[in-house]
């Protein structure tokens, strides 16, 4: 097995290969508290998460989930102090050139979701490249959500209709669910990629914080109590297995 998806057999059991979630959001919530809780600075925590990630994208990788969705950094992450958000975006450029030969080579592709733009230029060029390296692989898509909000995001939606109205191209009572689904990040102007199934929040907080609002609609939500440098994929599993535990209904009976 290549490095990336090797896993042990007991530790997929409990699972039911035939219904493991074809697109997994992750709120990777925790990394302060973690570090408040092992006396290490506030960075070290997000050093953890990183590493955290790096696992969770290996499990879902060799479990099949087709799509992997994190919230990396948030429009409202820029009001955290310039030290911790520089910090973030570091962690960025160390990340993809640590990880990008490997993601390549076990055919995952990266894609970002949000305005990516407005980072500083090396992180820029270093997403660039992993956008570049992977974006003919067939493997599991490991979506980033990178100054990303659902707000926002409805929000350049509708902009984005209301251009196509002003230029004939549209008519409103013509709009349906699908036209404004389709202009979001997610949506098929841009990369394609289905609702959500399972969406996790980890640390034990119970919001979805401007997350996929939209995408999320139908959603199972789980949360876990850990925090997420402590997320293993043994826990992920265990939030897969009670996403198979439930039945959904849809809205119906």
């Amino acid at each position: 097995m290549s490095a990336i998806s090797a896993f042990k057999e007991e530790d997929t059991q409990m699972l039911d290969m035939d219904r493991i979630p074809r697109h997994v959001a992750v709120v990777m919530d925790g990394n302060g508290r973690w570090a408040v809780k092992n006396s290490v600075p506030r960075m070290a925590g997000h050093n953890a998460g990183m590493k955290a990630m790096k696992e969770i994208v290996k499990r879902s990788s060799s479990l099949g989930v087709e799509h992997l969705t994190v919230y990396a950094f948030s429009t409202e992450n820029w009001k955290r102090s310039v030290d911790e958000v520089n910090g973030i975006f570091k962690l960025i450029v160390i990340y993809v050139d640590k990880e990008l030969k490997e993601l390549h080579k076990n055919n995952v592709k990266v894609r970002i979701l949000g305005d990516y733009s407005m980072l500083p230029r090396e992180s820029v060029e270093r997403l660039d490249k992993a956008l570049k390296t992977t974006e003919n692989n067939t493997g599991l898509q490991f979506n980033i959500a990178l100054n990303y909000g659902s707000r926002d995001e409805i929000t350049k939606a509708v902009i984005r209709i209301g251009e196509k109205i002003k230029a004939g191209l549209l008519e409103p009572q013509d709009i349906t669910e699908e036209t404004i689904g389709s202009h979001l990040y997610t949506g098929t102007l841009f990369h394609n990629i289905p609702d959500p199934d399972l969406l996790i929040r980890t640390s034990g907080e119970k919001r979805l914080s401007n997350y996929l609002l939209w995408q999320s609609a139908y959603s199972e939500l789980v949360y876990s109590e850990v925090l997420w440098p402590d997320f293993s994929p043994e826990v992920y599993e265990k939030c897969i297995e009670e996403y198979q535990n439930r039945n959904r209904r849809f809205g119906g009976r």
